[in-house]
């Protein structure tokens, strides 16, 4: 029984501390993007298509700490 809610507690606490820096540099990838499109808009295309490259990889971060979560609860 204790075993049980030792590993929710651990499953919760890798899912909130895994998403929280990925949660963080996702707003400051697109408050940066946006400014900076909207100091000049002629490079859009090329600071969306960057912008759109580093969220993926943030949200990767916030996939691998799902997964080690998903691990945790289920091994």
């Amino acid at each position: 029984m204790e075993t049980e809610v030792a590993k929710l507690l651990a499953t919760a606490i890798a899912i909130v501390a895994g998403a929280i820096g990925p949660a963080i540099a996702i707003g400051l990838i697109g408050s940066k993007g946006a400014e900076a499109i909207g100091r000049n808009p002629e490079a859009a295309p090329k600071i969306q298509t960057a912008m759109i490259l580093a969220i993926a990889f943030a949200e990767a971060i916030a996939i691998y700490a799902l997964v080690i979560a998903l691990i945790i609860k289920f091994v």
